[in-house]
Parts: structure tokens; sequence; C-alpha cells
């Protein structure tokens, strides 16, 4: 089901009428480059985008789909949630060993998609990828519930295990390890566990349309500024 697409902070949008000759169910404003403004021009834009998205009670509205390459070009892709959205980039949070991590190891540079799927809408990034300072892990790291951060501690993210037995098991020493479940030591930050973050060099709008008419926005970082351009679909 379409739904109506409302335009940028201060904006009204552009009208197409090809766009309303192709039913698209009496939505009228059109994505727009000229929606995108600040600096980053990108980032009022998401922000509203991702407000919206949890307003309509998208499922994990931050869930965002990060590919990566690794030494030999080989991508992958995987879901995982974004933990915070600035200026800077947009951050996320994983074992430093896990297949991600070796892979921007080797390779420090990805994508990141939100697909909001149910509003016609996604949101697309790449760029560099650097780890974020040990201050801002352990101010994330604090804000984690403690099942979450025992987890964590005891997972070593991607390699293979036994059996779920084994895992919870694990879970379980890392658990006693620090004085239960529920309460006790606090669990520290585990060696190598943290934050990445994407520094965009490209950001992409995408707004849904009827007959596979649709909206692309685009703003590409250069050496003078965003270049903001429109794409066809």
């Amino acid at each position: 089901m379409r739904v109506g697409y409302r335009a940028g902070p201060g904006e009204t949008g552009s009208d197409g009428a090809g766009d309303d000759a192709a039913g698209a169910d009496g939505v009228s404003a059109n994505l727009d480059p000229s929606w995108l403004t600040g600096d980053p021009p990108w980032l009022g834009l998401f922000e509203a985008w991702l407000a919206e998205a949890v307003l309509a009670r998208i499922p994990e509205p931050n869930a965002m789909v990060v590919g990566t390459v690794d030494a030999d070009g080989r991508p992958a892709t995987r879901t995982v949630l974004c933990k915070g959205v600035s200026e800077a980039g947009v951050v996320f949070f994983t074992g430093y060993h896990s297949q991600k991590g070796q892979a921007l190891a080797a390779v420090p540079y990805a994508s990141a998609t939100f697909p909001w799927i149910a509003l016609e809408r996604q949101v697309h990034f790449r760029g560099p990828v650097v780890k974020v300072s040990p201050e801002e892990t352990l101010a994330y790291w604090n804000s984690r519930p403690r099942g979450s951060q025992l987890s964590a501690y005891a997972s070593a993210q991607s390699r293979p295990i036994a059996s779920r037995t084994a895992l919870e098991a694990a879970a379980a020493a890392t658990a006693e390890q620090f004085g239960g479940a529920d309460a006790g030591e606090p669990v520290p930050v585990p060696e190598n566990w943290g934050g990445y973050r994407i520094e965009p060099e490209v950001v992409e709008f995408w707004q849904g349309r009827a007959n596979r008419l649709h909206n692309r926005a685009r703003a590409v970082r250069t050496t003078d500024g965003w270049r903001l351009e429109r794409l066809q679909p």
C-alpha cells in the first residue's frame, strides 16, 4: 500500500504531472534534491524520515543492511542496528574479530541501507569506516542492559560453536564470573568489541512511485563541498 510522503523540512516538494498520470494514489510531494539542506545536507531529511519510520511503527526502524568487502573482494551483507547518526556519520557496534570486523580491517569501506519498505522509502550511505573512540564505545556499552552486555562478553562472535546448549553454558559461565545475570560486578567492555562509524561520501534517498518511476536524490561529498543531484530510477 502506498502512503503519502511529506516534503523535507521547510520544503513543499515538486509536483510532477507525469507521476500523477502514473496513478501515484494522490501523492503530490515528490522527493527532490532541494530537500537536502544544511551541513551536511543529508542529515535533516534523514532524521525526519527516521522519525516518521518510528511514528509509523516500522519494526526496528534503526535497522540497516551493512555491506562490506573482504580482502579477496568477496562482498557480504548483514542487518545491524544503527546506534547513532550525526554530521560525522552513521555508527554501529560489533566485535572487531567478527566477520564484518575482519572485512573492515582489510577494506575499511562500507555501505549501509535503511530499508523502510512499508513507507516505500530507503536511505543508502557509502563511505570509509573508522573505529569510534574508546570513550564513545564505553558510553554506549554502559547504556546497554546487563543481559546484552553479558551476551556480548560471552560470545566469540562469528566463530563456530557446537550447539545452543554450549552457547547458553558460555553465557551462564560469564554471568557467574561477574556475580549474576541480574546484578553483580559491572561487566567491562570486551577487549575486541566496539563501534565503527561510516563517514558518508555518498548518501542517496529513494522514494517509491507508481510504475517504478521512483524518485532518487543523492548527495556526493567532493573537495568543494556536497554535490546534489537527481538520479533516474
